[in-house]
């Protein structure tokens, strides 16, 4: 029952649809950056190594046997080492498109805590938060002043 009372708190928090909004806009993401990298610059870059097609480059460790009737009796043993060129790149997109996003956000969150930035609205907890560091301070002061 305990389980079943955490598990309602975290969907009613948002986290579940947090989650599930990240999932399925990084499988969307991911679709995107699938067709960037084998319909849009593999095929200039095949063109540049004079028509290479490197999903099919392969180290062939076993040829596949075909009998005498076209039946294939052992299949191909090969390592795709194209392929792997590819998904490399796909992974060197993601990476630096998630880079350049978190850091376009931290510039963002830093520029909007900065108390003293002027041309950003400060949100609220910030803005609450400095008042009372500001209270504080100043209530030092009257005590320290009333000791002395």
């Amino acid at each position: 029952m305990k389980l079943f009372q955490e598990f309602k708190e975290f969907a009613v928090k948002g986290n579940m649809m947090d989650m599930a909004i990240g999932i399925i806009i990084g499988a969307s993401f991911n679709k995107v950056i699938d067709v960037l990298v084998k319909k849009v610059m593999m095929p200039p870059l095949s063109l540049m190594t004079d028509g290479l097609n490197f999903q099919d480059k392969r180290y062939i460790l076993r040829e596949a046997v075909v009998n005498t009737e076209g039946i294939h009796t052992t299949q191909e043993v090969a390592i795709e080492y194209g392929t792997l060129f590819e998904v490399t790149l796909d992974f060197l997109i993601v990476g630096l498109t998630v880079f350049i996003v978190v850091k376009a956000m931290n510039r963002l969150r830093n520029k909007a805590q900065d108390t003293n930035d002027t041309t950003v609205t400060t949100p609220k907890d910030i803005e609450l938060l400095t008042k009372l560091t500001d209270l504080m301070e100043e209530q030092n002061k009257l005590l320290n002043k009333t000791k002395s």
